[in-house]
């Protein structure tokens, strides 16, 4: 009655099954799972389930007849053989707030939690702690090289983007954070899950703030708009799961913004993209709760239309140079005109969508 076997998308009536053991504890099947598995009891009836979405476990759930038989223990370790196939060794799992501590039986450490919602957990006790000492270190070394130091009467802000690729919209907003603020964060989201591969948003990201001093890039890592963090963000969802991933993310956020001392969010206007806006809505009324002041920022426009990545890759794939050239800097409009980019054009033109949901 153990074995565990894999859940393949074309069985549907298996599918069914795992939703329905999903409702009954409460949860949602994710629309978002590249690896769904379950045990089977004697008649065949799915008894418990778990699944993965990249290196991310996720939607656990054991018929209650069955709890206490070690069933939850099996799944896991299952799942996490399939992790260690993938080459994951750092592995991060959402779970109820009510089964963490079960979870934390198995070998998982919280992370961060949304109360009443969900808990964020990985299998690396110091993984957090980690990325923490990394920012802080990339901090001191960026103050270092400037001769520089802070103090607390210092304003210290952050912003998040994804770049992809980077455009005036993008500079326009890191110079009104760069000029009210004495020190900037600005964390590339380094997930590569976009049309334009996190080593080209940032060297586009460097080549276009290299005269803004006091701004400091960060690779975002895993804990910042990626797919363990806020997963709605690069798939379409619908808004409930979306704003429980935008107030897991904002969380771990809080807890960055403590360690740097940042008291300052800055983000653009969103008149584009729905996933963008609720999440900047979310933003608004959580980070203030945080110690963390939001800035909305208009939208730089041009010939009164608000720039956005969007349209420049619209621009790219309908071959709009002479428009293009209006909404990128100079380094950006040269490595799209160059041969670098070649494959990266290749694959907007041929894509169906390539503005963001």
């Amino acid at each position: 009655m153990s074995e565990v076997t894999k859940i393949y998308p074309s069985d549907r009536r298996a599918l069914a099954e795992v939703s329905a053991l999903l409702e009954q504890e409460g949860i949602r099947l994710d629309r978002h799972l590249d690896y769904i598995s379950a045990i089977r009891d004697d008649e065949c009836h799915i008894i418990a389930t778990g699944s993965m979405f990249r290196n991310t476990l996720r939607c656990f759930a054991v018929d209650h007849r069955h709890q206490g038989e070690g069933l939850l223990n099996t799944i896991v370790s299952h799942l996490m053989e399939q992790q260690l196939l993938r080459g994951n060794l750092e592995v991060f799992l959402y779970t109820k707030p009510a089964s963490a501590r079960f979870f934390r039986d198995l070998g998982f450490y919280e992370i961060a939690r949304v109360e009443g919602r969900l808990v964020f957990m990985e299998n690396q006790p110091q993984g957090f702690a980690r990325c923490l000492q990394r920012f802080k270190k990339e901090t001191a070394d960026f103050l270092a090289a400037r001769q520089e130091t802070l103090d607390e009467a210092n304003p210290v802000a952050a912003i998040v983007m994804n770049a992809n690729p980077f455009t005036l919209g993008h500079r326009y907003l890191i110079e009104q954070a760069s000029h009210e603020n004495a020190l900037v964060h600005l964390f590339l989201v380094s997930e590569d899950a976009s049309l334009f591969p996190f080593s080209v948003r940032k060297q586009l990201v460097q080549s276009g703030i290299q005269d803004l001093a006091n701004v400091c890039l960060h690779e975002s890592g895993p804990y910042i708009i990626s797919n363990a963090t806020f997963p709605s963000y690069f798939l379409p969802d619908d808004d409930t799961a979306s704003i429980g991933h935008a107030e897991l993310d904002l969380t771990l956020f809080g807890k960055i913004a403590a360690a740097l001392g940042i008291r300052r969010r800055y983000v653009g206007e969103e008149p584009f993209s729905q996933v963008t806006n609720l999440y900047n809505t979310v933003m608004r009324e959580k980070l203030p709760g945080l110690g963390i002041e939001c800035r909305v920022v208009p939208r730089l426009a041009v010939n009164g239309h608000a720039v956005s990545a969007s349209d420049v890759r619209q621009c790219l794939k309908d071959g709009d140079w002479e428009t293009l050239q209006t909404l990128v800097p100079p380094a950006t409009y040269a490595w799209l005109e160059s041969d670098a980019s070649r494959e990266i054009r290749r694959c907007i033109a041929a894509a169906r969508d390539v503005r963001h949901h």
